[in-house]
This record gives C-alpha cells, sequence and structure tokens, in this order.
C-alpha cells in the first residue's frame, strides 16, 4: 500500500521532448533499454563510490548488479539495480526537468534527428536518455529506495501525457531502484528473452555491472580494455576480437591503446587475416565502435579512422565524449579528432615496426595494401605512409616479391631523380608492353601498377622524400634517358640506315599518316622501341593511358583518343615496308599492314572496341602466306 499519489506537471521542455518520442517513428527503439541500463550502472557506480568512502548506507550487503525480469502475459518489463537509489525530492528534479543547460538548444537539436527517424546519438544523459522508454511504454513505474536509511521509498508513476504522481510506499523495499516497463502493443517484442539479450550485447555488454536477464547473466565477455595490458593474454584477445567480429580465425595483429592526455582513452583495434574487399563494401561498414564509459554509442564511427585504415575492427572508449552528443556534432567534436589523430600515428607506428620483418608485413600488405594505398590524400602522415607503400617491381623476377620506396631509390641510377613507374592489368602485359623497352634496355626500374588506385596514388604524392618524382613510363623525358648508358647491347645484325634509306624512310613515315588519317596526331619514329614495330604514345602533357581509361569510364566515354603513332625503324618489319614502299609506295600491303599495326597498338592500349576488322585482317594475310609456302605443292 502506498500514500496518495500527488500529481506534477512535467516542464514544458519535457512536454515537447516526449511528443517528440512519443508520436515519431524510429528505426532504433531497443535503444530505450540502452539509457535504463545505463543509468542503472551510475546508480551502482555512485553507490559503490559511497560504500568505499564509508558512508553508512543502507543495505550494505546487496551484490551490485542490474536483473531484468520479463512477463509476456503482462507485456513488462522490469529493469532493477542496487545502486544508490532517490529520495522524492531526487526523483522530482530528475525526472521531471531536463538534467542540463540549454534546453532549448538541446530540443531543436533532438527534432532535427526526430527528421531523420533516428535519436539513438542524441539521447543518452541521466534525466534525458530515461525519456526515451516512452517509444515502447503505455505507462512507467519506478520504484525506488535511497541509500540513506533515514528516507522511505518512493513510487513514480507516468504514462508520458504530460504529468507524473509521486507517492510514498508503505512497502518494504531494498535500497536500490526498479523500473516497470507496460509495454504499448508494438512494443511486445521485447518481452522476448532473445531480443532483451540481443540489445544488451548490442549497446551495454561491456558494463562493468552484473547483467542478468530471468536471472542468466548475459554480458559474459570482459571490457577487457579496462584491464592492463601486462594482464591481458593473447586468448583474451582472439575471444574479444571473435565477440566483436564474428570472424572465428584469429586477428593478424592487435594493437591496443591507453591514453591519458590531452584526451583520456582506451582503445582495442585489430587488423584482420582476411582480406579487406575495398571495392565491396561503402563507407558505412568503415569505422571502430564508440564506446562512453564502456556504454556503446554508435557502430563503425567512421570519424575515428580515416578510410584507407578501414581495415581495422575494434573499439574506443573515452568518458571525454559527452553522451547526448548528436550525430553531426560528433563529426565536428575536437575530442573525437583529437582521438583519430592519436590512433592514426599508432597504426602507422606499429606498421612501421611490423614492415621490419619482410615477411609479415608482405601479408598485411597483400591482404590490405590495396585499401591502405587511399592514405595519398593523408597530407599531415605523408611522410610515414609513403615509406609503408609496397610495390611489384621490374627489379624482381618474382611476383610475390615487393619492394618500398626507399629501396627503389637505392638502386637507382647515379643521379637519377625519378622513380618510374607504369598501371596496366596485369603483370605479364605490363612486362611485354612496348613502352618498358627502353627502360630494359637502360636497366632502369619500373614500379608495376596493378590497381586501379595506384594512378591517383602516383598523382596525389607527386613525390617521394621531395626530390624524387613519380614518373609514367608514358611521360618519361627521353632525352634523360638518352644519357644512361645501354646494360643490353643492340642486335648487331641491323645496319644502319643509309641517307637515301632515311629518306626513304621519311616518306614512308609520310604515307603512314596519310593511311591513318586524323585518328592519330603524329607520325614519328621511335626513340624508346628496339622489339616492337610500334606503339602509340600520349602527346606531351596528357594523362596516362591507365588514367584515361578510368576517367572514360566514369563518363561513359568509348571514344578511341588520338595518340601519337611511333615507328621503330630497326625493327625488321619496318625494313621489308621500307623495301616494299621503294618499289611500289601503292603497294596495298603497306595499308593492310600499317591498318594491323595501329589495331594491334590499340588493343595493347586497351582500346580495340570491335577486334572482327583485326581478327579478319590476320586470316587474310595468315591465308596468302600459306598460298607461297614452300611447303605447299
Amino acid at each position: 500500500m502506498s500514500e496518495k499519489a500527488k500529481s506534477y506537471k512535467f516542464k514544458a521542455e519535457v512536454n515537447q521532448l516526449l511528443d517528440i518520442l512519443v508520436h515519431s517513428l524510429y528505426t532504433n527503439k531497443e535503444i530505450f533499454l540502452r539509457e535504463l541500463v545505463s543509468n542503472a550502472s551510475d546508480a551502482l557506480d555512485k553507490v559503490r563510490f559511497e560504500l568505499t568512502s564509508g558512508a553508512d548506507v543502507a543495505d550494505k550487503d546487496l551484490d551490485l548488479e542490474i536483473n531484468i525480469k520479463l512477463d509476456k502475459d503482462k507485456k513488462l518489463i522490469s529493469i532493477s539495480d542496487t545502486g544508490i537509489g532517490m529520495t522524492r525530492d531526487e526523483i522530482i528534479k530528475n525526472i521531471g526537468t531536463i538534467a542540463q543547460s540549454g534546453s532549448a538548444e538541446f530540443l531543436k537539436q533532438l527534432a532535427k534527428d526526430a527528421e531523420k527517424k533516428d535519436v539513438s546519438n542524441i539521447i543518452g544523459k541521466f534525466g534525458v536518455g530515461f525519456y526515451s522508454v516512452f517509444m515502447v511504454a503505455e505507462e512507467v513505474v519506478i520504484k525506488t529506495k535511497s541509500y540513506l536509511k533515514d528516507e522511505p521509498p518512493v513510487e513514480w508513476r507516468s504514462s508520458g501525457m504530460g504529468s507524473f504522481q509521486i507517492s510514498e510506499l508503505a512497502e518494504k523495499l531494498k535500497r536500490g531502484t526498479t523500473i516497470e516497463v507496460h509495454l504499448k502493443e508494438d512494443a511486445i517484442e521485447f518481452t522476448d528473452k532473445y531480443r532483451i539479450e540481443s540489445a544488451i550485447k548490442n549497446h551495454s555488454n561491456f558494463i562493468s555491472f552484473p547483467i542478468k536477464v530471468d536471472k542468466d547473466k548475459v554480458n559474459t565477455v570482459a571490457a577487457i580494455w579496462r584491464e592492463p595490458k601486462s594482464s591481458i593474454k593473447k586468448k583474451d584477445y582472439e575471444e574479444f576480437y571473435k565477440f566483436m567480429t564474428y570472424d572465428q580465425e584469429p586477428p593478424m595483429d592487435t594493437i591496443h591503446v591507453s591514453i591519458d592526455a590531452p584526451v583520456q582513452f582506451n582503445s582495442i583495434m585489430f587488423i584482420p587475416k582476411r582480406p579487406f574487399d575495398l571495392y565491396g563494401i561503402s563507407r558505412e561498414d568503415i569505422g571502430l565502435d564508440l564506446y562512453v564509459k564502456s556504454v556503446l554509442i554508435q557502430h563503425k564511427n567512421s570519424d575515428l579512422i580515416p578510410e584507407y585504415l578501414g581495415f581495422l575492427k575494434g573499439m574506443v572508449d573515452s568518458p571525454d565524449i559527452p553522451l547526448n552528443i548528436s550525430r553531426e556534432t560528433l563529426q565536428e567534436n575536437r575530442v573525437v579528432m583529437k582521438i583519430s589523430q592519436t590512433l592514426v600515428k599508432q597504426v602507422l607506428s606499429h606498421l612501421e615496426k611490423k614492415a621490419k620483418k619482410e615477411d609479415e608485413y608482405n601479408e598485411f600488405w597483400k591482404a590490405h595494401g590495396r585499401i591502405f594505398k587511399l592514405g595519398y590524400s593523408d597530407y599531415v602522415n605523408q611522410e610515414k605512409f609513403s615509406e609503408l607503400l609496397r610495390f611489384d617491381s621490374t627489379a624482381h623476377a618474382e611476383a610475390d616479391k615487393l619492394t618500398s620506396l626507399a629501396a627503389y631509390v637505392e638502386r637507382a641510377k647515379e643521379d637519377q631523380k625519378e622513380i618510374y613507374y607504369m598501371s596496366g592489368a596485369s603483370r605479364d602485359a605490363l612486362l611485354s608492353d612496348p613502352h618498358l623497352e627502353i627502360f630494359k634496355r637502360k636497366g632502369l626500374e619500373v614500379l608495376l601498377l596493378l590497381d586501379p588506385v595506384d594512378e591517383f596514388l602516383m598523382t596525389g604524392l607527386g613525390k617521394y622524400k621531395t626530390e624524387y618524382a613519380f614518373t609514367s613510363v608514358e611521360q618519361a623525358d627521353l632525352s634523360k634517358l638518352d644519357k644512361v648508358e645501354d646494360v643490353e647491347k643492340a642486335d648487331s645484325k641491323v645496319e644502319e640506315m643509309s641517307e637515301g634509306e632515311t629518306a626513304v624512310f621519311k616518306k614512308l613515315m609520310e604515307k603512314i599518316k596519310d593511311i591513318l588519317g586524323d585518328r592519330v596526331t603524329e607520325v614519328r619514329e621511335s626513340k624508346r622501341l628496339r622489339d616492337s614495330a610500334s606503339c602509340l604514345v600520349n602527346p606531351d602533357g596528357d594523362m596516362t593511358s591507365q588514367m584515361h581509361k578510368m576517367m572514360q569510364f566514369m563518363n561513359k566515354d568509348v571514344s578511341i583518343p588520338k595518340k601519337i603513332f611511333e615507328i621503330n625503324k630497326d625493327h625488321a618489319l619496318t625494313r621489308n615496308l621500307l623495301k616494299i614502299y621503294k618499289n611500289n609506295p601503292k603497294d596495298p600491303f603497306i595499308d593492310t599492314t600499317i591498318e594491323q599495326l595501329y589495331e594491334s597498338a590499340l588493343l595493347l592500349e586497351g582500346y580495340l572496341n570491335d577486334p572482327h576488322k583485326l581478327v579478319n585482317r590476320i586470316q587474310d594475310i595468315l591465308l596468302k602466306s600459306s598460298e607461297w609456302h614452300p611447303g605447299k605443292k
């Protein structure tokens, strides 16, 4: 039995808050449970402080825990704690008024978030988060007994319709608070034990007090980030990793960070063994779970780590972030920015140490190198980032062998200030590319780039150590290469052209330009080719072929770009054409051969949209050559 209840009106701002909560739809109604459990945890923290400070506390022998009972028939959830409890005055103060300054601004932000149908990131402070219960409740009853022995137990009751009633209870109550949530018809799911356990594991698993649902403890995985690193074993990290990621394979690495200043936070990050699919996920899939005092505030917060470290899995817990912060404010919050800056430095330092063991680092690179390359836009950490890059290279015969930029520079020629690279679909395709021939001849190393992101990487970095310019083989200054001595000697069987042959060759190039017309910008003698008869070259100042193809793909452009057509005057096919042209400048074989060479070059460049003419021409040439073959009878 209780004394006669006395009614009170909610403050105006509380009525406005309740109206937003009760009459709007939200995608995450389970957030009410997070808030009630967080409040219970706060109450337990407060009574534990009183107990340890020697205060005269009622019911000193009670276990500090949170108990949740479910009754499907009565559509009832009861959340009880053995915490500090409340007096009559405290419950009026805490539940009747929004317990913060700037209420108008708070409600303005809440209304804005309500339009997006998600308030999970703004409700969260005691006296504010509590009201989220009215998203699911027809009526709420609070029974509470203060830790102060002489204070009587109190009952608070409300349907969230503008007023509440308070009365003193005649019945005996133990210290703490019980919140009875009488559920709306559309919230009956929350009387299902599995549903409640799932919500607790999602949001409140790392509360430091036991949480029991119908007497079964739910939060069984420890918040190991609160423990000293020296006391945590490898198996503890692995268990925590599997709980967070559902990955049954242990992580490749664990990075445990504990920082006290300028911002206090703890973080445990994992590098998974499983390769990161850069093109199979969205930006929303990247981030670390954000906890405030062990309560999950945001799953996969993408502001805590930059995109290029998106392979990381893990969490951050900081008491310095306010619980009632909105998503927009969170993105601009200085505390979050400082945490992010510290985490990036910690991760890069870890990778620097890992890079000293080549085999281990290569394993990391093969799994996560593709997304890591996106760090070219992190200008603050660009120096460290550059040292951690790895590339396939012509310096190694094996495809699995990788090189760093520092190693490339060590092997560079004297006075070489360029780091040469080329992009393509595969290693084999690049190694057979005509543009590479002069670099092979000069013994110049070339980085082989196989990912679309590589072009943006090279453009974004521009230079290595401010003095070594990244230069595509297509854009290399051939006059500089002329000064580099050949390491592979030219075929001695090729004779130098006579003065007369040189004059005929110039006329042949004019003939080739007439044949190809405006499909090419120019026909010229090649200085780069040795093994190939011809190739296509970008005009000076143009972007690389690979970058151009990416731009065309994004713009849905299928046109064939106009390029320079280069002819190798020392190739056997060119010398034969020279003889044919000298004998008969109008010989149709010249036209056929040039068309074939041009379309073959387009094919190598990846621009030949329709190969039918090329194939038919090859068959025609084969047929004619078979007619005069000596083996034919």
